[in-house]
């Protein structure tokens, strides 16, 4: 059964991220759980998404907050329990919400029992279940870097074997050349299905299939012999027959350093491998030279120029996830926008812009109210094994100081969008009764969920607003794209074009004024604006009709809709 129109509910669909930890706490833990995320359902119904997707809520140590996962087939009790979930399922399908698990194959956690059981012995049942190799002139077998910093491989004294760990040495990859353990990942999948669980977030699913001759990388990280590897889309396509298509599942894949030749391979239209795909090229725009770890300003025309190639290689040939922020990200308003004086201004000109393109907008939780970076003063503030472990390396061996590395890190960390969710201006931000995991954002009090849900005119307002244009106008979901300005160092500007429909998003991602003529043979004058984020744009009583000749204010956003049927 190849994927039909009934499982395709997710073109028109937006998707509400939860990162349960810092999401709502039901008591005093000071972490978040599900009654939490029960208890927020119609703050989330009131949104107006269609699904939410879960980060991992598995059986975990927490060393990559769940994304090291010990049971599959466990909640975290930190979390809740089982029937907690399944309340979660049923509150959220009583609501007309989906729920799309994160699901970790490319690799478990050293505490789960499969690694315990091989660890130190060779003739485990298990031990084939993950990739070990010998030591290679008495070191590490290749050159290999971790995503986390350091080797990628870890000794196993007893056997004098390293096993591969492309991320913390606590998270040790899936031998997937064993077809058992193809067996239990689809075991693990279906499980989930039969509960109910409408889809599946894949987490690094690309990385799953290594070149198996194991070389040093004489010219990078060891990225090259693990990315799109070489039976990546075998194994994919053998999962997909076995679950994902039985049960009609949704599936997005989070793809690391990947190309856009996968992507459309990953995600075509025929359904034999994934219905979406996540790439995170856009976000490097502010790496200075390829290198996170630097605070550098964004691209603007390497960014525009990044989604021109995606949005123009996806359409017709797959599908892409579109987003600013998740649990891995800073928060967007800080990294691209304004997050003082324009801050709401600048959050809606952000939404607007990657909200008209052709994919499924994922929405991470507070990006509806505009969150913001913490802007964290201190090393003893972060949590994330990521930015503690840079630091560490940055400041202890490479000489880079603390001031600056603090820099970095109030730009680049993960944490930055790990703060719990900002739901009022009572302590703690309404979070929790206890004390934090991580500390709340200190401008909760005037930057939270119970006031934008009150003003009308707020970021969480005009997100509602962008959520119901997508199931309303087809253009979103079915035109294609030309940058119409992609040389403009100020305007991103781009056209969607259907047979009867034209769309046309102009924003302005700067804090200052600029004028611009949009080409003569879009006919303006011939549309409507159907959103902006200044007052009065579309109000009766002042509403303009589209010009030629525009003149956008600051981070000013503009949206044109053209019916050529009328």
């Amino acid at each position: 059964m190849m994927m039909t129109e009934q499982y395709e509910w997710w073109r028109t669909a937006t998707i509400y991220q939860i990162y349960p930890k810092s999401f709502c706490d039901s008591g005093a833990k000071g972490t978040g759980d599900i009654k939490g995320i029960i208890s927020k359902l119609d703050y989330i119904k009131t949104l107006g998404v269609d699904a939410i997707w879960l980060t991992p809520v598995y059986e975990s140590p927490m060393v990559d907050n769940g994304y090291d996962i010990a049971d599959y087939y466990r909640i975290n009790p930190d979390f809740g329990t089982m029937e907690d979930f399944d309340e979660l399922l049923s509150q959220a399908r009583q609501r007309g919400i989906r729920i799309i698990m994160d699901i970790v194959v490319n690799h478990t956690s050293t505490e789960h029992a499969w690694f315990k059981s091989a660890l130190g012995d060779k003739n485990s049942p298990y031990r084939d279940y993950y990739i070990w190799h010998d030591p290679v002139d008495g070191a590490e077998p290749t050159n290999w870097q971790s995503k986390f910093g350091g080797n990628a491989w870890a000794l196993d004294e007893p056997t004098n074997q390293y096993y591969l760990h492309l991320f913390a040495k606590e998270q040790a990859d899936l031998n997937w050349e064993n077809p058992k353990v193809r067996q239990e990942v689809k075991d693990v999948i279906s499980f989930w299905a039969e509960k109910g669980v409408d889809g599946f977030r894949l987490d690094v699913i690309n990385l799953i299939s290594k070149q198996q001759d194991f070389l040093n990388d004489d010219v990078g990280d060891g990225r090259r012999f693990y990315t799109d590897g070489p039976r990546v889309h075998e194994y994919l396509q053998e999962i997909s027959e076995a679950v994902f298509q039985k049960y009609g599942s949704v599936t997005v894949g989070e793809m690391s350093s990947t190309t856009l030749e996968h992507c459309q391979q990953y995600s075509a239209h025929d359904g034999k491998e994934l219905s979406m795909v996540f790439n995170f090229h856009h976000l490097k725009a502010d790496y200075k030279n390829g290198d996170k770890w630097t605070k550098a300003p964004f691209d603007f025309l390497q960014l525009k120029s990044i989604f021109n190639h995606w949005q123009q290689g996806l359409h017709a040939n797959g599908w892409g996830a579109l987003f600013w922020c998740n649990h891995d990200q800073p928060r967007v308003v800080s990294r691209l926008g304004n997050d003082e004086e324009y801050r709401e201004l600048s959050a809606k000109m952000l939404a607007t812009s990657i909200h008209m393109m052709q994919g499924t907008p994922y929405v991470y939780q507070g990006e509806e109210i505009g969150m913001t970076n913490p802007k964290y003063s201190s090393i003893d503030q972060y949590r994330d094994v990521e930015s503690t472990n840079m630091y560490n390396i940055m400041v202890n061996e490479q000489g880079v100081s603390e001031q600056e590395m603090l820099a970095i890190l109030a730009q680049k960390s993960r944490d930055n969008s790990r703060t719990p969710m900002q739901w009022d201006a009572s302590p703690h931000a309404g979070f929790t009764q206890g004390t934090p995991w991580l500390e709340v954002a200190s401008n909760y009090a005037s930057l939270n969920a119970e006031q934008a849900i009150e003003a009308p005119d707020s970021v969480f307002h005009y997100y509602r607003k962008l959520i119901r244009l997508r199931k309303e106008v087809d253009v979103i979901t079915t035109g294609d794209y030309t940058d119409l300005m992609p040389e403009h160092s100020q305007l991103f500007c781009y056209k969607r074009q259907s047979e009867n429909q034209t769309l046309v998003c102009i924003n302005n991602y700067y804090g200052e004024s600029v004028t611009c003529e949009i080409p003569a043979e879009i006919k303006m004058a011939e549309g409507d604006y159907i959103l902006g984020n200044y007052a009065g744009l579309l109000e009766p009583e002042c509403a303009q009709k589209p010009a030629q000749t525009l003149t956008l204010r600051p981070y000013e956003c503009r949206v044109v809709f053209i019916d050529h049927s009328m």
